[in-house]
C-alpha cells in the first residue's frame, strides 16, 4: 500500500490545477489519468476545435474578400495542413501540461484507469496500474464522453464522435450530423467551410433549442445561408451503410446519405470504471455524481469536479470547481461565487461564427419570472446597430440583457454576434459583483467596440409587458 494525502482521479481541467495547488500546500498528491493529460478540452475539445475553427474562418473570409475590396483567386483548403496545424496545437498544449506537472514537487502522475477498492483505516483505497493507493481525500475529475442513442443499425455503421472526426486525414465528401445543438452546429459550420457538404438532422423543430426563439431563428438562417442542409423535426429510425457511405432513414421514409456520420446527441458522465458502489458514492438518474455546492459527495472525503458532477460541461466550470474547493480548504470562501457552485450563473459560448454567448437567464426564463409576479426588465439591440459590427462587416445577431427590477442586478444576457464570446465576459464578470446595472451604465467604454454599447443598451431597459410574458 502507498499512502498519499490526496488522490486526484482525472487530469482534465480541474484535476491538474487542483493537484498542483494541493502539492504546493505541502501535501503528497497522486494525479491519475487513464487516457491523455488535459482531458477533453486539450485533446478533442476546445484546443483542437478552436484551432481548426480559425482555419475555417480564414477560408470563409477569403471567400468574402471582394466585399472588402480585396481580390483573390479561387479559394481552396489544404485539409491535411489545417489538421496538422490543429494537431501541433494539441501536442504543444499537452506537452506543456506534462512539463508543468513533472516539475511540481510532491506530485506524482500515474498513468492508468483507476477504481475504488474500498477503505482501510487510513482512508480510501484506489487501485491503478497494479498499484494500491490510499488517501483520506479523493477528488474525481473523470469528465464525460459522447453518447450513442439506441437507433436501429447504429452498431453496424462507422459512427464518428468529436474525437473520431478530428482524427480524419481527408475532408468528408458529405458529413451527416445527427444532433443540432452545440457540438453539431460547431462542427457543421466548420466542416462546411473546410469544403464538405453538410446535412444536420435534429429531432427538435429548431436548432439550439435551449436558446430563445429569435436567437434560434438567427442561428438557423446563418446555417442555411452557408449552404448547410437542415432537417428539423427528424425522427430517425434507422442507420445503415452502403458501398459509398452511411445513410439515415427517418420515420416518414425520407433517406439521407453521405460519406461520414457524426453523432452529436449529447454526453454522459464517465464514471463506469470508478466502481463508486464500493465506497457508496451517490449518483443521479443520469449517472452524474451528486454534490453539494462545495462539491462534496455524500461520502465525506470524496469530491467531484467538472463535467462528472453535472454542474456544467465546460472547461471554465471545471476550473472554477477547483477554485471553489481550494477556497473551502483554505477557509477563504466568501459570500460570492466561491462559496457555493449553485450561486454562479451559467455562462458559455457556442463557437459558431459569429459566436453565440450567454450568461444566466434567457428571455424565456425571464418571462417565467414575470408570470410569477417578479419585476423583470429587459432590453435588446440588433448587432446591425453596433458601429464596430458594421465596420467589420459582421452584422448578424443581437445583444440582450435581463435585469431584476427590484435589486437592479443583472440576471442574464445573450450576445450573438461579432466578439460575443469576449463581450459576455464583461457581463458575467460584472454579475459576479452583484452590483446594480446602473454602475455599468455609468462606465466609460472604449470606442469602437461591441462592448461600448452595453451602457446604451442598459439605458433602454423596460419592464416586460404583459404581451411579452406569453409564450
Amino acid at each position: 500500500m502507498e499512502y498519499f494525502d490526496s488522490v486526484v482521479i482525472g487530469a482534465g481541467q480541474a484535476g491538474p490545477s487542483l493537484a498542483v495547488a494541493l502539492a504546493g500546500r505541502g501535501r503528497r498528491v497522486a494525479l491519475i489519468e487513464g487516457d491523455l493529460l488535459g482531458g477533453t478540452c486539450v485533446n478533442d475539445g476546445c484546443t483542437p476545435t478552436k484551432t481548426l475553427r480559425k482555419s475555417a474562418r480564414v477560408a470563409h473570409l477569403a471567400r468574402r474578400a471582394a466585399e472588402f475590396g480585396v481580390a483573390t483567386g479561387e479559394v481552396t483548403v489544404d485539409f491535411a495542413a489545417a489538421m496538422d496545424r490543429m494537431r501541433d496545437a494539441v501536442r504543444e498544449s499537452r506537452e506543456g501540461l506534462a512539463r508543468w506537472l513533472a516539475s511540481t514537487e510532491g506530485l506524482e502522475v500515474i498513468e492508468g484507469w483507476a477504481s475504488f477498492e474500498g477503505r482501510d483505516t487510513h482512508g480510501f483505497v484506489v487501485v491503478v496500474a497494479g498499484r494500491r493507493l490510499c488517501a483520506p481525500r479523493v477528488h474525481l475529475n473523470t469528465g464525460a464522453r459522447a453518447t450513442v442513442p439506441p437507433i436501429d443499425g447504429v452498431d453496424e455503421v462507422t459512427i464518428l464522435d468529436n474525437s473520431g472526426l478530428l482524427a480524419l486525414t481527408e475532408c468528408p465528401r458529405h458529413l451527416l450530423i445527427i444532433g443540432g445543438s452545440y457540438i453539431g452546429l460547431e462542427f457543421g459550420q466548420m466542416f462546411r467551410r473546410l469544403g464538405a457538404s453538410v446535412t444536420i438532422l435534429d429531432r427538435s423543430e429548431r436548432l439550439a433549442s435551449k436558446e430563445d426563439d429569435d436567437v434560434s431563428e438567427c442561428v438557423t438562417r446563418l446555417m442555411r445561408d452557408e449552404g448547410i442542409e437542415l432537417v428539423l423535426g427528424a425522427d430517425i429510425r434507422e442507420l445503415g451503410e452502403a458501398a459509398d457511405g452511411p445513410w439515415v432513414r427517418l420515420a416518414d421514409g425520407r433517406e439521407f446519405s453521405g460519406s461520414h456520420v457524426l453523432m452529436a446527441t449529447g454526453r454522459e458522465p464517465d464514471t463506469g470504471r470508478l466502481r463508486l458502489d464500493r465506497v457508496g458514492v451517490e449518483t443521479d438518474a443520469r449517472g452524474y455524481i451528486v454534490t453539494d455546492g462545495r462539491l462534496n459527495t455524500n461520502v465525506p472525503g470524496i469530491t467531484a469536479l467538472g463535467d462528472v458532477n453535472g454542474r456544467g460541461a465546460f472547461t471554465h466550470t471545471s476550473y472554477h470547481d477547483h477554485e471553489i474547493l481550494l477556497a473551502a480548504i483554505d477557509e477563504a470562501a466568501d459570500l460570492h461565487q466561491w462559496a457555493d457552485a449553485g450561486r454562479r450563473p451559467m455562462t458559455y459560448a457556442l463557437y459558431i461564427d459569429p459566436p453565440l454567448a450567454r450568461v444566466g437567464l434567457s428571455m424565456r426564463q425571464a418571462r417565467g419570472l414575470a408570470e410569477e409576479g417578479r419585476a423583470v426588465l429587459s432590453a435588446s439591440l440588433p448587432m446591425s446597430g453596433f458601429s464596430r459590427a458594421k465596420e467589420e462587416g459582421e452584422t448578424e445577431g443581437l445583444v440582450r440583457v435581463i435585469v431584476d427590477g427590484s435589486s437592479e442586478a443583472i440576471l442574464g444576457a445573450t450576445v450573438f454576434g461579432f466578439g460575443g464570446d469576449e463581450v459576455i465576459a464583461v457581463l458575467s464578470n460584472f454579475m459576479a459583483t452583484g452590483a446594480s446595472y446602473r454602475i455599468m451604465r455609468q462606465a466609460l467604454p472604449v470606442h469602437p467596440t461591441v462592448a461600448e454599447m452595453l451602457p446604451t443598451l442598459l439605458g433602454k431597459l423596460e419592464p416586460l409587458a404583459p404581451e411579452d410574458r406569453a409564450d
